[in-house]
């Protein structure tokens, strides 16, 4: 590009960012995260997120922004809301959960706190402060009468912490875009790409008899530990040569292990819990066929192995979908104008990475084949926490940035 032409497309740029500014406030965003984090969106609760698909909805109609509270299951409900475009641009999917884990031991947890430095709440980075950040960013687009090419549409989905029931619903009515970016927390580095994730229960067979006569019965415990041996010498090796060049290696780890009633007894029950995860590339029926071979490999060597292999309850999605990687051409369009865009607002380039945790990333990549990101304020850290919490100086740059990346995108 010509030193004229980019001194222009710089002045431009920060006009756009000053017009930005002068329709939305830290103060409001701030304002509005605290009514999201008041209403509680987690298991347990009557329709669990629906009430802030409402609260949501209720201010994108009162800005003139097209919305739609749409049921889901059981009386949960998905927000969706769309500024159209000339259909001469790429469309763009802003999109995050409504629902929150429990407080567990968090004080006050639906009282918004603030220090002057952070928000403190339930939720707050994970991920209403998030929404309301891309809420925002779509009302500051129509507050300064930005035209788009294409349509900017925003999704807030139910049930992200358990079965992705919302995000699949979206792909199932048929959710149509060029790009997404998922706002789980990154502390604005851009990630391309994260594992896949399962969670296994091998439950372990025995026969229970009295300690003393042990060679009359079989011992579960024992069984569990050939199978953990078996892992150790067959598949470890195996799942640390599956690598990515960014996310590193595929992983397993032993969870959770029960067996047995006392001492004095032959255990004949022992459950083994596994978290298997995998890197973009590797199949999914592969991986079960791996844990498959190592049982029926036992079961040949004695006779007495048996065990019942099965996807934990917590872990099921609906029928079709799994916990699928996510990953992202790192040229796409999508990647390089968020890289240009958090450079220009924070004077920092964004590091380009991997999310360590599962997102609604991979459903959309899989399953809606959209190229997606996940690149949002705040630190995964302090998700889930007592102490769980967003920084105030962040908030205003991503309304910004989520709002310049649509300019440019959806241009």
């Amino acid at each position: 590009m010509a030193a004229k032409d980019l001194g222009s497309k710089m002045r431009d740029s920060k006009m756009m960012i000053d017009n930005l500014r002068s329709v939305i406030t830290e103060n409001e965003i701030v304002d509005f995260i605290k009514e999201l984090v008041a209403i509680p969106s987690h298991a347990g609760i009557e329709n669990q997120e629906t009430r802030v698909a409402e609260c949501i909805h209720g201010l994108f109609v009162k800005e003139g922004i097209e919305s739609e509270v749409v049921h889901v299951a059981d009386g949960r409900s998905n927000v969706i809301a769309r500024l159209k475009g000339s259909n001469k641009g790429k469309t763009l999917l802003l999109t995050g959960h409504l629902d929150t884990v429990p407080p567990y031991d968090m004080p006050d947890p639906f009282a918004l706190k603030y220090d002057g430095e952070v928000l403190t709440g339930r939720g707050v980075v994970d991920m209403k402060g998030q929404l309301a950040c891309m809420i925002y960013s779509i009302i500051a687009i129509k507050r300064a009468d930005i035209k788009l090419g294409g349509d900017l549409i925003f999704a807030g989905v139910i049930d992200e912490e358990e079965k992705s029931l919302g995000t699949i619903d979206l792909i199932e009515k048929g959710i149509k875009a060029d790009a997404a970016i998922v706002g789980e927390p990154t502390n604005f580095n851009i990630c391309i790409c994260h594992r896949g994730l399962e969670w296994f229960e091998i439950q372990f067979h025995g026969k229970t008899v009295h300690g003393g006569a042990q060679k009359e019965g079989v011992n579960a415990i024992l069984l569990a530990s050939n199978f953990i041996q078996k892992i150790q010498e067959k598949l470890m090796p195996k799942i640390e040569e599956e690598t990515h060049p960014i996310i590193g290696t595929s992983s397993m780890n032993y969870g959770t292990i029960k067996g047995g009633t006392q001492p004095s007894t032959v255990a004949g029950d022992c459950v083994l819990k596994i978290d298997r995860r995998w890197v973009p590339g590797i199949r999914y029926g592969d991986i079960i066929k791996e844990y498959r071979d190592i049982i029926d490999e036992l079961s040949q060597e004695d006779k007495n192995f048996k065990c019942t292999f099965k996807v934990m309850d917590e872990s099921v999605m609906k029928e079709g979908y799994v916990h699928e990687p996510m990953e992202i051409d790192i040229n796409h369009p999508i990647v390089n104008i968020t890289k240009s865009v958090a450079k220009e607002v924070l004077n920092k380039e964004p590091e380009l990475t991997y999310f360590p945790a599962w997102t609604d990333g991979g459903l959309l990549s899989t399953y809606a084949k959209i190229p997606t990101i996940v690149f949002a304020p705040g630190n995964l850290k302090s998700a889930h926490s007592s102490n769980e919490h967003l920084e105030i100086e962040q908030i205003m740059p991503a309304a910004l940035i989520y709002s310049l990346i649509a300019a440019d995108y959806c241009h």
